[in-house]
């Protein structure tokens, strides 16, 4: 089911009614700046969810992420790319509270469709070097595990951006491509959707979850 508000206000407002992308760490307790309790709180109504699209770090990433999603296509002609709306909502067929807000939708040489995650990051020292190290960090892999499983995509493209300043002052930026097929994160991809229905099973009833924490 795909749906596309008019306004970044009807996006928020839908957004309200089930779980994005952002929101599959939390559920999972493996982000680093929110709790699966808090998400409940916000989820339920007892907390408004705060409003983080003027910080400077979000502004940054929404302003280049056109920029990133063209030299993305440019990088990759093998690629079809396309992009429709910011306010695109992709739900679920079987869980319509499953939903996702592609950066960008693919289709390879063979016809197979799957989606772009475009991440922009600063790293400010070395425990978020780790998380990137032959990896991508735990919240950032549970997103795209969750756009699978909202959007039927077979496959996901993680483009990332990630800016550092040397020991000498110097700003420079680093870009890494990361392939993630459905078909060898099939397990991780049901283990998150166990973790959200039974998520989401608390929120309809007002229970709330065992506080989940990350890694440290």
């Amino acid at each position: 089911m795909i749906t596309i508000p008019k306004t970044h206000e009807e996006w928020l407002q839908e957004r309200k009614y089930g779980l994005g992308a952002s929101d599959a760490g939390a559920v999972l307790g493996v982000n680093h700046w929110k709790t699966n309790y808090q998400l409940w709180e916000e989820k339920t109504g007892r907390k408004e969810a705060e409003d983080i699209s003027g910080k400077p770090q979000v502004q940054y990433g929404h302003d280049a992420e056109q920029y990133i999603r063209g030299l993305f296509a440019l990088d990759h002609p093998e690629l079809k790319v396309t992009y429709e709306s910011p306010y695109k909502i992709i739900r679920s067929d079987e869980h319509r509270f499953i939903f996702c807000t592609p950066d960008g939708e693919l289709e390879d040489q063979d016809g197979r469709h799957g989606g772009l995650e475009i991440k922009t990051t600063e790293i400010q020292n070395g425990r978020q070097w780790l998380e990137w190290e032959e990896r991508i960090p735990d919240t950032y892999y549970a997103q795209v595990c969750h756009q699978m499983l909202a959007a039927g995509w077979e496959y996901v493209w993680l483009r990332a951006q990630i800016k550092y300043t040397t020991r000498n002052g110097e700003i420079r930026a680093e870009t890494r491509d990361y392939y993630i097929d459905r078909a060898e994160v099939q397990e991780d991809i049901k283990t998150l959707e166990s973790a959200e229905i039974a998520f989401w099973d608390q929120v309809l009833t007002g229970t709330p979850p065992a506080l989940k924490l990350p890694e440290i």
